[in-house]
């Protein structure tokens, strides 16, 4: 078998077993809590005001059919069996199936983490290759700068900050997924194919809602992947400086190579894999960035159920089954790094070396 192909089904295989860990740690979270309590997680909203008895006879039902008092890995062994075979609770807050409500609002958090991740890792990579390369020189100064002032700002505040100037002030990138084009999708025959309103609009010969979809993802994109562009570039930068004392460039300059290929031929692959490091250490916060991103740009995504199903009303079912969600968009997105790092460094495709 092929190395990468051997290192891929072997993440792959690893996929299943740190879901399970993750979800377990999750579950013996909310075990913490003594069961009374857990009971009125799942007391519905806008229940009539109860006298004491009621209340206790309340908690002592609700106990009993959710098996509260069980021991831990009976109580998890059951809400795991539920979660593989699609019953991963109701949401009052929302008066529906958790899955349901999660599978629809996921192609919104998945299109803006796909299109920061297609921006942020070219970008990071070949800013922090020209930086390093040249470090101290005018480049550089501007880079560092423009670094230190992407990890300085906050996403939410550089999200209303760049609103306040390109929505109010100029026209330019409304907020918001759909806009005008919301009607028209759902009154003509426009089919929803991926979910992506980018990919859908190209699908269905629409250009017009493929340009709309493109000029509101600008600031969403733009924000949510200045933080991290800074962080992987500057792993980048430090890489490349320490890969020009290496001992096979000096040897290939003696040789009358040229700069740009010893840059990109030679240094440029070894600088990468630390930059695939971070981005895979950082994947977590990627994913929860987005939310906030969708928050202050009006995307519809995940976000929305979190905030009213922790914030407005408690809502274990879906509190529970976003932080499933949550780690599921993590792990292909780690998985995908992974995969990246081993293609730029051949190092990491020999037999019997981990990624």
């Amino acid at each position: 078998m092929p190395p990468l192909l051997k290192q891929l089904t072997l993440r792959l295989l690893a996929l299943p077993v740190t879901l399970l860990i993750i979800t377990a740690a999750l579950y013996g979270i909310i075990m913490l809590a003594p069961a009374e309590e857990r009971a009125q997680l799942y007391i519905p909203p806008r229940t009539p005001p109860l006298t004491e008895q009621e209340f206790q006879n309340l908690m002592n039902r609700l106990i009993e059919e959710h098996g509260l008092n069980d021991p831990y890995p009976v109580q998890y062994a059951r809400w795991l069996g539920d979660l593989l075979r699609g019953d991963w609770g109701w949401s009052p807050t929302f008066k529906g199936d958790v899955l349901p409500l999660l599978k629809r609002r996921l192609p919104v958090t998945a299109e803006l983490t796909f299109y920061a991740i297609a921006v942020m890792v070219p970008v990071a990579l070949v800013s922090g290759v020209l930086s390093g390369w040249r470090a101290n020189g005018r480049f550089d100064r501007g880079y560092r700068l423009a670094a230190f002032a992407a990890t300085s700002v906050p996403p939410f505040i550089l999200g209303l900050f760049l609103l306040s100037i390109f929505y109010v002030g100029l026209g330019w990138f409304p907020p918001g997924r759909t806009g005008i084009y919301e009607l028209s999708m759902t009154t003509t025959d426009f089919r929803t194919i991926t979910g992506f309103l980018t990919f859908d609009g190209l699908l269905n010969g629409r250009l017009d809602v493929v340009g709309d979809a493109l000029r509101r993802l600008v600031l969403p994109v733009f924000t949510l992947s200045l933080l991290y562009w800074a962080t992987i570039s500057r792993v980048t930068r430090v890489a490349m400086i320490e890969e020009q004392t290496k001992d096979y460039l000096l040897t290939a300059r003696a040789k009358g190579l040229k700069e740009r290929r010893l840059e990109w031929r030679h240094a440029f692959p070894n600088a990468a894999g630390p930059a695939l490091t971070a981005m895979i250490l950082s994947a977590a916060g990627l994913v929860t960035g987005v939310y906030i991103v969708e928050s202050v740009f009006d995307f519809n995504g995940l976000s929305e159920l979190i905030t009213k199903g922790f914030f407005v009303a408690p809502d274990a079912p879906l509190v529970m089954g976003f932080a499933v969600f949550s780690v599921l968009l993590v792990l292909p997105i780690i998985l995908l790094f992974d995969l990246l790092r081993a293609v730029l460094d051949p190092r990491l495709r020999e037999d019997g070396l981990e990624l």
